[in-house]
């Protein structure tokens, strides 16, 4: 299922594609999502963007080491949503093209190793309502509803 969040592109301005990968990592009673401090704090599911050359899952498997320190198995496609936005990282806007995984929570590695992010475990009820981007809320509320 392909769905839209957020805001529309404006006219006349360049979105490139920046395809990506996003994991709700089922830990029990919540979930395990990834804070970021900046450049807004806030509470996302945990991966990015696919590297060029990158597989996706390998791509998913990176980031959530890298923003959480935890591994993850168990892996099923979910849906993909798109996103017109500002990356602030990256100083550039972008067509975001999410793709959303389940996941089961794996053994901890290690803290997280991408500066600014810390492993967080949600409560269900909170994630729904938390999580920053719309989207993410919407994949964990059909996750929820066993779609």
């Amino acid at each position: 299922m392909n769905r839209r969040f957020g805001q529309w592109p404006e006219p006349g301005r360049k979105y490139p594609p920046r395809p990506g990968v996003y994991a709700i990592i089922h830990a029990g009673d919540g979930l395990l999502a990834s804070f970021q401090e900046a450049p807004y704090p806030e509470l996302q599911l945990p991966g990015g963007g696919i590297d060029p050359g990158e597989q996706p899952l390998a791509a998913l498997h990176r980031e959530v080491m890298e923003e959480t320190g935890h591994r993850i198995h168990s892996l099923r496609r979910l849906g993909m949503c798109h996103r017109y936005t500002f990356m602030p990282d990256y100083g550039r806007y972008a067509h975001k093209q999410c793709h959303i995984y389940a996941a089961r929570l794996g053994r901890r590695w290690s803290a997280p190793t991408e500066p600014g992010h810390t492993a967080v475990f949600l409560p269900w009820d909170v994630a729904l309502e938390k999580l920053a981007v719309a989207g993410d809320r919407h994949f964990v509320a059909r996750y929820l509803a066993g779609a």
